[in-house]
């Protein structure tokens, strides 16, 4: 039976394609499609149901000393009102998730990915120690407003939020409901991710809809932003057999941190590289290269595989992200993959293809 997000008949009535995804049924388009919205997300401002993403909270005196011993981040430095992108690692190296962890006064709010929040939840109470408090929070809707007009649309309704960096958060009202909210996002834009109460969640979306130059966005313009702006989707960039270098997420890594799991083999590549790395790709065609296309070279070799391919609507042309061995990853070089017993040439290029538009 799938789940449904508190903005289920919303979406019907924005006349949404709705489609199982996650274990929910959630909106894919609406009725003017996803290049639409995916251009009108650049331009203005799109909103964003994401509540299908798990949230939760860590609480108690050692919630982050004890969840840093989980991720190779830097956790217990994190100040109050601050954000952290990391990953939760397997003792092989490999990434069980990633997600976003926010310092509140109380410990730890955390938001992880949808297809992964059963074991995740499930990782967090085995590893975590009866001086924590693990609480997950079902009852919490959460949105995304992202664009160039989300900040001075959030700020009709809250200065303090407006007044956010990116990757800080603050607690707030809205027409006086009370929100968490951050700015942050997964398009690569300025923009806010909101956690909200459910009962009032419908009210809130509303709210902001109604805003000039706000649109609902589906799944699909989601999937074709967070691309464009190079960052990884888990089950496709990211999973429990690539590790953080691989994915190239070594920014993520604490210096001198080495207590967590998979730590020697993440410290190996690290220091000595990973023989396998994230790639940009730009297509020399009209056809799009789909995930799991093996890449190959001019004496064709495989060299790797894509992990994410589609039409990138602000380039005009498809575009896609690649595991590749690190001797086939050098920026210029030309691989090819085979589409339709066609071969397709591709030029490896710089991460994101779109450059991020974040407020710091």
């Amino acid at each position: 039976m799938l789940k449904k997000t508190p903005l289920y008949n919303l979406h019907l009535k924005l006349d949404a394609k709705m489609v199982p995804f996650a274990g929910y049924q959630m909106p894919v388009h609406y009725s003017k499609g996803i290049i639409h919205e995916h251009l009108h997300c650049r331009s203005q401002a799109g909103f964003f149901d994401i509540s299908h993403m798990g949230q939760c909270l860590v609480l108690g005196n050692d919630a982050a000393s004890e969840l840093e011993r989980l991720t190779p981040s830097d956790i217990a430095g994190l100040q109050a009102g601050s954000q952290k992108y990391t990953v939760l690692t397997n003792n092989d190296g490999g990434i069980i998730d990633d997600i976003i962890i926010t310092r509140i006064d109380s410990g730890l709010m955390i938001i992880v990915n949808a297809a992964c929040k059963d074991k995740d939840f499930a990782h967090l109470n085995n590893h975590l120690s009866e001086q924590c408090v693990f609480k997950e929070l079902p009852d919490h809707a959460l949105f995304a407003l992202q664009g160039p007009s989300a900040a001075s649309i959030i700020g009709k309704f809250s200065a303090q939020a407006a007044g956010l960096s990116f990757m800080q958060a603050c607690e707030s009202e809205i027409n006086g409901i009370t929100c968490t909210i951050s700015r942050s996002g997964y398009t690569g834009e300025d923009g806010f991710e909101i956690s909200v109460a459910n009962q009032y969640a419908e009210l809130l979306a509303c709210l902001l809809l109604a805003e000039d130059g706000v649109e609902a966005v589906g799944l699909g313009a989601r999937d074709t932003l967070r691309l464009e702006a190079g960052l990884s989707l888990y089950g496709h960039e990211l999973n429990e057999s690539i590790t953080p270098i691989e994915a190239g997420l070594k920014w993520v890594i604490k210096t001198g941190h080495n207590q967590f799991p998979g730590a020697d083999k993440i410290l190996n590549q690290l220091q000595l590289g990973s023989e396998k790395i994230r790639a940009g790709l730009l297509v020399e065609s009209k056809i799009p290269v789909r995930e799991g296309s093996v890449v190959i070279n001019n004496e064709d070799e495989a060299v790797g595989y894509v992990t994410s391919g589609s039409f990138s609507p602000s380039l005009g042309k498809p575009i896609a992200m690649a595991l590749l061995d690190r001797n086939a990853a050098g920026l210029g070089n030309t691989l090819f993959t085979i589409v339709r017993d066609r071969k397709i040439p591709m030029t490896v290029t710089r991460l994101p293809f779109i450059p991020h538009r974040y407020h710091r």
